[in-house]
C-alpha cells in the first residue's frame, strides 16, 4: 500500500493507494505525551460509507514485561439512524487496525531513528 499523508495539528488527511477506498480523514482529538495515549476518529472516506457516523480510536501505550510496549486500543463505533454494526464488521475494522499498527510497528523496528 502507498499513501500520501497531509495533516496539522487537529486533522490528518491520508490518500490510499491500493485499497478498496480513496482516502480517509481522522480527527485528532487528543494527544497526552506524558501518559503515552493518543485519540483520534475516523471522519470522513475509508470503510465508514453510509453506515457510520465515525469510528473513534482511544490508544495507550504500557509497559511490557519483556522490556517493550503493549498499544491498548479501543474502538467505539458511532452509527446511523437505527443501524446496528454486525460482529462480522467488528471483527473486520479490527482486523485492519490491527494490520496498520503491525505494519507500523515493522517500520519503527526497522528504523528506529526515525523516533529520535
Amino acid at each position: 500500500m502507498q499513501s500520501r499523508v497531509f495533516s496539522s495539528k487537529k486533522m490528518a488527511y491520508f490518500i490510499c493507494l491500493g485499497l478498496p477506498f480513496q482516502y480517509v480523514k481522522h480527527k485528532i482529538e487528543g494527544h497526552d505525551k506524558d501518559n503515552f495515549s493518543y485519540n483520534y476518529s475516523l471522519i470522513e472516506g475509508g470503510p465508514l460509507g453510509d453506515k457510520m457516523e465515525k469510528i473513534r480510536y482511544e490508544n495507550k501505550f504500557v509497559a511490557a514485561a519483556d522490556g517493550g510496549s503493549v498499544c491498548k486500543s479501543l474502538m467505539k463505533f458511532y452509527t446511523v439512524g437505527d443501524y446496528v454494526i454486525t460482529e462480522d464488521e467488528i471483527k473486520s475494522h479490527i482486523g485492519r487496525t490491527e494490520g496498520v499498527y503491525k505494519a507500523i510497528e515493522t517500520y519503527l523496528l526497522a528504523n528506529p531513528h526515525v523516533c529520535n
